[in-house]
């Protein structure tokens, strides 16, 4: 990737739900690429601590001008945060394998945000993020 393109691709600042520390867990690689890709990155996660330099917070923080946000937490863990993802006005909402939830598809489509049934990981390296 030349620098010029990559100079040129919007930033998309990203909230990550399911956010952790460890280094196996796909959220803890999405963080990584997301920075890597020079995102500004946003995390909420079970445990504080801390990735590529992002914060990883335990509960809801303000969120302002957020383009997407990647989920990493299963339907049942999704729900308490329903409220909070509509009330951040993302332009998206990533659910990466095995997050998918049919429930909140209806609320972020009633609420205009767009539902991407994807994997982060794979729209960053394809450059289709």
């Amino acid at each position: 990737m030349s620098f010029l393109y990559f100079w040129r691709m919007e930033k998309k600042k990203t909230l990550v739900l399911g956010a952790t520390t460890k280094e196996d867990r796909y959220a803890n690689r999405a963080i990584n690429a997301l920075v890597k890709h020079g995102h500004p990155v946003l995390a909420i996660g079970q445990h504080n601590g801390e990735v590529a330099g992002i914060k990883i917070h335990t509960k809801t923080i303000p969120a302002t001008n957020v383009d997407t946000v990647t989920l990493y937490l299963n339907p049942h863990n999704q729900r308490e945060y329903y409220n909070y993802i509509v009330e951040t006005h993302p332009k998206r909402v990533i659910f990466n394998p095995g997050t998918e939830n049919p429930e909140l598809y209806q609320l972020l489509k009633s609420n205009n945000i767009g539902i991407d049934v994807s994997c982060t990981l794979v729209l960053l390296a394809t450059g289709q993020y």
